[in-house]
C-alpha cells in the first residue's frame, strides 16, 4: 500500500470558483435584467404594473445579493482526518465528515461547468448527517479526488478499518 506519511498531508482549503456563482444565478440574473428593462421602459403606463415590476426587481436583487454572500462564505477544508464544509449567511454552519467514513467519489461536469472549466466533486460517506458532500465550482484541472483518496486510505489503515463487501 502506497500511503503518504501523516506529516505529508497539508491542509487544503478550497472555495468555489466565482464562475459557479454565475452558472447558479443565471436564471435570477435574467429575471432581474428583464424586470429592470420593463421598469425603465414599461409596456403599459399603469401605476400598478410599475409597482409590481419594482417589487419583482427588488426581490430578485435581494435574492442575488444574498446568494452572492452565501457563495462567498462557502469553503471546503480538507485536513489530515476530516473534510470540513463551512457555509451560511445569517447563521454560519460547519459540517464535518471523517475521512475514514468516505466510501466513494464522483466527478460531474454539467454543460455550463464544461463551458467555464469547472466540476462538481461528490463524496459519498457512511456519515448519517452528510452522506453526500458536493464540492461545487472546483477547477477541472484540480485533482482533489486523488488527494482525498490518499487521505482516506491513510485514515482507514491508521484506524484499522477494512471494508468488507458481499458481492
Amino acid at each position: 500500500m502506497n500511503v503518504k506519511p501523516t506529516y505529508m498531508f497539508r491542509t487544503i482549503t478550497l472555495r468555489p470558483h466565482w464562475f459557479q456563482y454565475v452558472i447558479n444565478e443565471l436564471p435570477a440574473s435574467v429575471v432581474f435584467v428583464v424586470s429592470f428593462c420593463l421598469y425603465v421602459k414599461p409596456l403599459y403606463e399603469s401605476f400598478l404594473t410599475r409597482e409590481i415590476i419594482f417589487c419583482v426587481n427588488s426581490i430578485t436583487l435581494l435574492y442575488i445579493i444574498f446568494r452572492l454572500i452565501y457563495f462567498a462564505r462557502m469553503e471546503y477544508v480538507i485536513t489530515r482526518e476530516q473534510i470540513i464544509i463551512m457555509h451560511g449567511v445569517l447563521s454560519h454552519q460547519t459540517d464535518y465528515v471523517e475521512l475514514y467514513r468516505v466510501v466513494d467519489y464522483r466527478q460531474h461536469r454539467n454543460f455550463m461547468q464544461q463551458l467555464f472549466g469547472l466540476k462538481t466533486i461528490s463524496i459519498y460517506s457512511g456519515d448519517r448527517n452528510n452522506s453526500i458532500v458536493n464540492m461545487i465550482g472546483i477547477k477541472k484541472h484540480c485533482d482533489i479526488v486523488s488527494e482525498i483518496r490518499q487521505r482516506v486510505e491513510y485514515n482507514k489503515h491508521h484506524k484499522g478499518i477494512y471494508e468488507i463487501t458481499n458481492r
